[in-house]
Formats: C-alpha cells, sequence, structure tokens
C-alpha cells in the first residue's frame, strides 16, 4: 500500500533521473549574504559614470580603498602647492640670493617648500615659516590652498560618517533563516522561511517580499530570466521578536502542481527579501538571501524559540535555524485538495449516524425515561433558608416563579405576621 505521508530530512538520499541526464551547477543569483552574484561587462563610459557619482562611489568601495586615497588627497595636495612655492622661490630669487626680501620666510629649499605647505594646510604653525608682503601671488595660492584643505575635510568626514551608517553593515543585523520549509498549516501546504532582528534595538515597521527566478538557457545562447512574485499571508510586520513568513501553496502559487520529487527535479530560486526601518537612525534598508530547491526541506516545521516568563519574553536564538520532521503528504498541493475533496465527511458517514434505543424507536414519540430526565434537569432548583428568630430554627422551602428568574422568594417576617 502506497504512503500518503512522509517526513524527508535533507540528508535522505533521494535521487532523481532527469531525461537529459546530469545537468550543470548553476550558480546562485543572490548569494546567501544577499549579493547579486551578477558581473557587469563592457559598460559604455564606465569610469565616467564612477567620476561623476564619486560620492556614491567612495561609499561603496572598501575601507582599505577609501584610506589609501584619502591619504594619497592629503599628500599629493600637499606635493602640489609645496612645488609651487619652490617655483615662487626660485623666481623670486630667493634660494640664491639669501639677502635678498623672500617671498615665504625661510623657504630656501624644496624641503622647506613642502614644509610649508603641509603646515598651511593642517594649521599647524609653528611660527618658524611665514608669508611675507613682497608677493602677491604667493598670497593668492596660499588663500586656494585653505580653501581646498576645508573642501578636503568636509569631504572625508561625509564619506567616512555615511560609510559607517551604510544600510548593509544595518543589514547584517538581521538576517533569515539557513532554509526554508514546506508543511502543513492551518490545513494547506505552506512554504514557511524565517526571519529575525539580532539587535536589541527593534525595528519600526517591515514588509516582507518573496520572488521565485527562474533562468532558462536556449540552444542559441540567449538565457531568459523570469519573475513570479509569491502571495505572502502577512507581508506587514514589526520584528520585535523573530517570526515565520508564510505562502500559502494556493492555484496561484507556482508550486502548486510541483510535489517532492517535482520539488528535487526543479530549477529554480526563492529569492526573499524584507525591507525595514531602523528605529535608531530612521533609515531604509533591506535585507536579502535565496534558497534553492535543495535548501527547501520538506516534511520540516520550525520549533519553537520563544518563552514566556512571568516578567518577558525570552527568545532563543541556538534554535533560530532548527527544524524538526512532521508527517506532510508528499503529493502536490494540487492533489492534496482534491483528496481532501473526495474524502468522505464524518457528518454523512454511517457510523457516525445516531442509533436511538430499540424500546424507543418504535414510539414516534420520544422516550419516556429521557423526556422524564430532562425535565428534572430543567427543574428549577429547591434551595432551603433557615431564618433564625428567638433562638429558633424555622425550615422553609422557596423556589424561583418562573424558569428564568434567578432571585429566591423568602418568607414573611414573622413578627410582622403576629402584628
Amino acid at each position: 500500500m502506497h504512503k500518503q505521508y512522509t517526513s524527508v530530512s535533507p540528508t535522505d538520499d533521494l535521487s532523481v533521473k532527469t531525461e537529459n541526464g546530469p545537468q550543470a551547477k548553476k550558480y546562485r543569483y543572490v548569494r546567501k549574504e544577499g549579493n547579486c552574484n551578477v558581473v557587469f561587462r563592457h559598460v559604455p563610459e564606465e569610469w565616467l559614470l564612477f567620476v561623476t557619482d564619486i560620492f556614491t562611489t567612495l561609499v561603496e568601495i572598501r575601507w582599505r580603498v577609501m584610506f589609501l586615497i584619502f591619504a594619497l588627497s592629503y599628500i599629493l595636495s600637499w606635493l602640489f602647492f609645496g612645488i609651487l612655492f619652490w617655483v615662487i622661490a626660485l623666481a623670486n630669487g630667493d634660494v640664491r640670493d639669501h639677502t635678498n626680501d623672500p617671498c615665504v620666510y625661510e623657504v630656501r629649499s624644496f624641503t622647506a617648500a613642502f614644509l610649508f605647505s603641509l603646515e598651511t594646510q593642517t594649521t599647524i604653525g609653528y611660527g618658524f615659516r611665514g608669508m611675507s608682503e613682497n608677493c602677491m601671488i604667493a598670497i593668492i595660492i596660499v588663500t586656494i590652498q585653505d580653501v581646498m584643505s576645508c573642501f578636503i575635510d568636509t569631504f572625508v568626514i561625509g564619506i567616512v560618517v555615511a560609510k559607517m551608517a551604510s544600510a548593509r553593515k544595518r543589514a547584517q543585523t538581521v538576517g533569515f533563516s539557513n532554509c526554508a520549509v514546506i508543511n502543513l498549516h492551518d490545513g494547506y501546504l505552506c512554504l514557511s522561511w524565517r526571519v529575525g532582528d539580532f539587535r536589541r534595538n527593534h525595528l519600526v515597521e517591515g514588509t516582507a517580499h518573496a520572488q521565485m527566478v527562474r533562468s532558462t538557457m536556449h540552444a542559441t545562447g540567449k538565457v531568459d530570466v523570469t519573475y513570479e512574485d509569491l502571495v505572502i499571508q502577512q507581508r506587514d510586520l514589526v520584528l520585535v521578536t523573530p517570526t515565520t513568513i508564510f505562502h500559502r501553496i494556493e492555484p496561484s502559487s507556482p508550486l502548486y502542481k510541483m510535489s517532492l520529487v517535482d520539488l528535487r527535479k526543479a530549477d529554480f530560486e526563492l529569492v526573499v527579501s524584507f525591507t525595514y526601518t531602523d528605529d535608531t537612525t530612521g533609515m531604509l534598508h533591506q535585507t536579502r538571501t535565496s534558497y534553492t530547491p535543495a535548501e527547501i526541506l520538506w516534511g520540516q516545521l520550525f520549533q519553537e524559540m520563544i518563552r514566556v516568563t512571568r516578567r518577558n519574553y525570552r527568545v532563543d536564538y541556538t534554535l533560530f535555524n532548527h527544524t524538526a520532521k512532521v508527517l506532510v503528504p508528499e503529493v502536490s498541493a494540487e492533489e492534496y485538495e482534491l483528496k481532501k475533496q473526495l474524502r468522505p465527511s464524518p457528518r454523512h458517514s454511517p457510523r457516525h449516524s445516531p442509533r436511538l434505543s430499540p424500546r424507543c424507536s418504535r414510539r414516534p414519540s420520544p422516550c419516556p425515561e429521557r423526556q422524564k430526565n430532562e425535565e428534572n434537569l430543567l427543574k428549577p432548583p429547591t434551595v432551603m433558608v433557615e431564618l433564625v428568630s428567638d433562638g429558633r430554627l424555622e425550615p422553609t422551602a422557596s423556589t424561583c416563579q418562573a424558569a428564568g428568574q434567578d432571585a429566591l422568594t423568602l418568607p414573611n417576617d414573622p413578627t410582622r405576621a403576629e402584628m
């Protein structure tokens, strides 16, 4: 007899033979850390685009490259203006004639000109070298150097701050589970994955998205990349605690006609993302990852990682990627829904039809015994009230006047009776 339910582990050996033989390994469209595995070649005027948007280019480059560029910008500016001061000293004759009125005091060599340029741009001010009023061109160059120094400092500080507050660093603290699972949820086959925030400061709001990416290569070498959106049950959420995101496999889902064997043979990539706003900086971030068919576990369920105590909710992140086996049909969602419709309902089954006792089945009226029991159950209760007067106990009984009344009828006051 064919088993309808089974639980599959990622380590189980499930071999699937394809008609075309073994297929070549395909690389991810989106890596696990969220970066796109795409390389651009022969972009027209690529260097011009980078130079035009130089601020974004410097923010996206690596730290060591950025520090090298900034160090070179300072050193080259010092060297450039040092050469200018050395040329001015040569033109004015300050190098040959030490008795001449110099344009810059104590600048008689190239080394002295370079040091004067460094001291001027960094505003060190040792007091040994300084400007004179003899050369107007030297005064103009010093002014230009001071203005350029302000621009370089502002640019460097802005780049460093923007790079430290980059959305990529914050996105690394919001992560997805290593795998996705397929199980039964509310009577439907559902695809689910888990997302959580590893920092203590929570997010304001977030929106989850999911797409199925397929790449088809034709014999001519043409590659078609198609995208199919997956409907998520709860897209908008506040990520205070780790949340499991569900996609119900319905007729509109691309997984509706896909069974376990079809899933292992399928060639697609599930790209999921979570776009959110950080409550600390108010910036918009996005975290991405992808799942291949081998990383979608059939018949698995995420373990609970939230425990409620008297004071707070405790989240155990050691269980973030842990799953447990559950019984899940290995057929597609379409076949599962069809079997549910063909399955007989318990209400109309003859096994569950009510049977009457032999004594009551011959009579059209209800059984006297059952009717008597029902009357006893509906009969209002009798309450005994003991009234204490002059040291004597007088037992009395009272019942409700109507079936729907809850008040008790007490006897009249004995003192009024005597009067």
